[in-house]
């Protein structure tokens, strides 16, 4: 890694332990400049990255930029949990077609999939039940269209091959899976870092799987 990218991953993971606190000290303020601006980082680490700028690293950078925009929507101090959720929708779709447009291979495509359905219908199971049991059967849908892309994400990364990506997509589904635990199921005191974590890590496994 060159020096630039290297300077952004490092802005990045400085930004991100400062979310981590802030999220820990419901300090507001910190998170506001925080947590958008270690995604920024990581999506500046990508487009400097000395890689191709192929089709993949293009769709990488785009769903990078939307999961700023989840970022910004999920912070606010309003209620705005469906904007949020369609931006990092969108996002991970776009990182899907990263992946596919990739030297993907079937056979770990395959491999894919038969490890996501089952984990996927466990979890869709369990937040599906929770969420209708509160009152909010509104959010099923939605819910259940993130459920099916963030999957097909996953099974994505198995196909393209990089263990980094894999890794990052795999941490992607557990931050989110701890939102749909805290939001709909039963909230615990560690959840809200244990989210931000994940999710950072995850961002630094997509990016880096670009090398």
């Amino acid at each position: 890694m060159t020096t630039l990218p290297a300077l952004f991953l490092c802005l990045a993971a400085l930004m991100a332990i400062l979310d981590w606190a802030a999220v820990a000290r419901d300090s507001a303020v910190l998170e506001y400049v925080s947590k958008p601006s270690a995604t920024a980082a990581l999506l500046l680490t990508a487009a400097t990255l000395d890689v191709s700028h192929d089709a993949p690293w293009a769709w990488r950078l785009a769903a990078l930029a939307f999961c700023i925009a989840g970022d910004v929507f999920l912070m606010l101090p309003r209620d705005a949990f469906i904007p949020g959720l369609a931006s990092f929708a969108v996002a991970q779709i776009l990182f899907t077609v990263s992946f596919v447009t990739s030297d993907v291979n079937g056979v770990r495509l395959v491999i894919g999939l038969i490890i996501a359905i089952p984990v996927s219908g466990l979890l869709a199971r369990r937040f599906v039940g929770a969420i209708k049991r509160s009152g909010h059967g509104e959010l099923v849908v939605p819910v259940v269209v993130y459920m099916i892309v963030i999957s097909a994400m996953a099974v994505g990364s198995i196909g393209a091959g990089s263990v980094v990506a894999v890794a990052g997509a795999v941490l992607f589904m557990a931050s989110d899976s701890l939102i749909a635990e805290s939001r709909f199921v039963r909230e615990q005191r560690w959840h809200d870092v244990g989210i931000m974590v994940t999710y950072h890590l995850a961002l630094a496994g997509l990016v880096l799987g670009l090398l």
